[in-house]
């Protein structure tokens, strides 16, 4: 397949132009191993960045197959590791600039499809679409081309994917991060023509991050899931085996276990933890007072920020 990237990636550099047979054929070529190389997925990115047009059956291609190598190329599948996330963000920022959506997309979809990815790729994306909004400028506008500063659709759908993906702070979990960039937007754009989605992806992400709750453990590092792969595949350790084994020669031993693995003190339950986590701590409401007060006056959005805290308790 590599030689046949290679080629195709050639005759894309004089003509810009990736046919409908060369697309199936890379497909073909592409699963007919069952994998994605490193070099195969770089030559993805190296059509990706001289085509004249990129076409939504193209950029279906290339998000499954960066996607495939980043997620699944190396083991544990479905973890993105540091090494991979500057990989990625090296191929898209050679230039300085995000080209496409195509390469926007393909980043977004790791994210959503992976169980953990580093915060400086998620960070990375928030970036760009921020960037964006402020210079009117990018491939989330209509073509690319300069146009009024405000929050079009497109960018609205990419902020809410990337801010509640899986991959990110946590399932679901709104950071600080997150919640300052929505402010920091809302303040430059409140007098501007907003997509109709903006004003619930702002109520959402920050009332998530002032009375959300992660639960500890609902993520697992890169690292982690390493040594949990590692210690799966090991067939000359059996727990089960050793633990039986010591209590049958050393009966006082399974006393010893029954405190490590037998029962504990009764510990919060998931509702209770959920509950208490959901509480705006003094922290929580001390940054709300500073990003409301940045701008020296509380707005109409502001204001149903606000409301909807207090009425959610």
């Amino acid at each position: 397949m590599t030689t046949h990237f290679t080629e195709l990636a050639q005759r894309a550099a004089t003509d810009g132009v990736v046919s409908p047979q060369e697309l199936l054929d890379l497909r073909r070529q592409g699963w007919g191993d069952g994998q994605i190389t490193r070099e195969e997925a770089e030559a993805v990115f190296a059509i990706n960045n001289v085509l004249n047009e990129r076409d939504d059956e193209w950029t279906d291609f290339m998000v499954e197959a960066v996607g495939e190598f980043v997620l699944n190329a190396t083991q544990p599948r479905l973890q993105c590791s540091e090494e991979e996330a500057d990989w990625v963000i090296a191929q898209v920022d050679h230039d300085g600039v995000v080209e496409s959506m195509a390469e926007l997309e393909t980043i977004v979809r790791i994210i959503e499809r992976a169980e953990n990815t580093p915060e400086k790729l998620k960070n990375y994306v928030l970036e760009q679409v921020e960037r964006e909004v402020l210079s009117g400028t990018g491939p989330t506008r209509c073509g690319g081309e300069l146009s009024a500063t405000h929050i079009s659709a497109a960018e609205v759908r990419i902020l809410r994917r990337v801010i509640f993906a899986s991959g990110g702070h946590g399932p679901a979990a709104v950071s600080r991060f997150d919640a300052e960039m929505l402010f920091r937007l809302k303040d430059e754009t409140l007098a501007e023509e907003n997509a109709q989605e903006w004003d619930d992806l702002f109520l959402d992400g920050v009332s998530n991050f002032m009375k959300g709750f992660v639960l500890d453990g609902a993520q697992i590092s890169h690292e982690r899931a390493v040594e949990l792969e590692d210690f799966m595949a090991d067939t000359s350790v059996n727990v089960g085996r050793f633990i039986a084994k010591a209590a049958k020669e050393a009966p006082q031993v399974a006393n010893h276990l029954g405190k490590v693995f037998g029962k504990r003190e009764s510990a919060p339950g998931y509702e209770e933890r959920a509950a208490e986590g959901a509480k705006v701590t003094d922290f929580e409401q001390d940054w709300l007072e500073k990003m409301v007060d940045a701008d020296g006056e509380v707005d109409e959005l502001e204001r149903r920020l606000i409301a909807r805290i207090i009425d959610e308790g």
